[in-house]
C-alpha cells in the first residue's frame, strides 16, 4: 500500500494530500479478508478498520472544509486586489488629498496668525511706550 504524501504546516500539524490515496472509506468498509489458521482475530481487524474508516471520513471532511476556505480566501484576495487597482487609478483619491491640503492651509494660517499676531502686539506696545 502506498502511503499518502505528508507535509507539515508551520505549527507542525501533519496534513495528508488525499489526492493520491489508494482507498476510500467505502473500499475499506467492503474489504473482506480470508480467514487462515493462526491468523488475526476478525473482530480485532474489523474494529481497527472501523477506526481507519472514521479517520478517512474525518480527513475527507477536513480536506473539503480547507478547500472551501481556500477557495473563499482566494476569491477575497482577488476582490481586494481589484479594489486596490481600481482605487489607485480612480479620482476618488484626489478629494482626500484636497481635504488634507485644506487642513494644512488652515493650520498654517492659524500658526501665522499666532506668531505674527504676537509680534504685532509686541511692536504696538513698544511704539506706545516711546
Amino acid at each position: 500500500m502506498r502511503m499518502p504524501y505528508r507535509y507539515r504546516a508551520k505549527n507542525n500539524e501533519v496534513f495528508f494530500n488525499m489526492a493520491n490515496r489508494n482507498f476510500t472509506p467505502k473500499d475499506i468498509l467492503q474489504k473482506e479478508f480470508k480467514p487462515k489458521m493462526r491468523g488475526y482475530d476478525p473482530a480485532d481487524v474489523d474494529g481497527f478498520l472501523d477506526n481507519v474508516i472514521k479517520d478517512y471520513e474525518s480527513f475527507n471532511k477536513d480536506n473539503q472544509q480547507l478547500s472551501d476556505e481556500n477557495e473563499r480566501l482566494r476569491a477575497k484576495v482577488d476582490e481586494l486586489t481589484k479594489q486596490v487597482a481600481v482605487g489607485a487609478t480612480s479620482p476618488s483619491s484626489q478629494p482626500t488629498s484636497t481635504v488634507t491640503n485644506m487642513d494644512i492651509l488652515k493650520r498654517l494660517s492659524n500658526l501665522e496668525r499666532h506668531v505674527f499676531g504676537a509680534q504685532l502686539d509686541n511692536n504696538q506696545n513698544k511704539s506706545h511706550r516711546l
